[in-house]
C-alpha cells in the first residue's frame, strides 16, 4: 500500500491511479499529522490517537495505519502547503464529514491535554481550507471539550 501511494504521488509513469478512498485516507492523515506537529512535539498520546482514528475511521489494521502514517509523512514533507490535501477532502466529503474530520483535528490537539497557540492557528487554518464556517470550527472544538469532560 505504502509503495503504491508514494509511486502515484511522486508522478512515476504507468502507476495505477489511487482511488478516492485512498486519497481521502492519505489527506486526512496528513492533516492530523500536521496538527500533531504544530507545537514541535509529537507526543505518544497524539500518535496513539492518530492511529486509533485511522483504524476506526477507515477500518485499517494496525500495520495499515502505520504504513499510512509513513506515506502521509512523506507526502507532507514533499508539499509546500496544505491546500492540496484539504482540496482532496473538499472534493470527496460532505460538509458533515468535513466537520467530523475537524473534530478529529481537535481530538489530536487535546490528546496531550494542552492547546498551544500554534495548534489553535492550524485548526483555524484547516477550518478555512475545508470551507467550514467559524461557528463550525467552534462547535467541533466544544464537542471535543465536552467529550473530554465526560471521560
Amino acid at each position: 500500500m505504502l509503495g503504491r501511494i508514494l509511486d502515484v504521488f511522486s508522478g512515476k509513469p504507468d502507476v495505477p491511479e489511487v482511488g478516492k478512498q485512498e486519497r481521502l485516507e492519505s489527506a486526512t492523515c496528513v492533516l492530523l499529522l500536521e496538527v500533531a506537529g504544530a507545537d514541535n512535539e509529537f507526543s505518544p498520546e497524539e500518535c496513539e490517537h492518530i492511529i486509533k482514528t485511522l483504524r476506526t475511521r477507515f477500518a485499517l489494521s494496525q500495520e495499515q495505519a502505520e504504513e499510512l502514517i509513513e506515506a502521509a509523512n512523506t507526502r507532507r514533507a514533499q508539499s509546500f502547503d496544505l491546500w492540496k490535501f484539504t482540496n482532496e477532502i473538499n472534493e470527496t466529503c460532505t460538509v458533515e464529514e468535513k466537520k467530523d474530520i475537524l473534530a478529529e483535528v481537535w481530538r489530536v490537539i487535546y490528546a496531550d491535554g494542552v492547546l498551544s497557540a500554534h495548534e489553535d492557528y492550524i485548526a483555524h487554518k484547516l477550518g478555512r481550507l475545508l470551507n467550514l464556517t467559524h461557528p463550525d470550527l467552534i462547535n467541533a472544538k466544544m464537542q471535543v471539550l465536552e467529550e473530554l469532560r465526560g471521560q
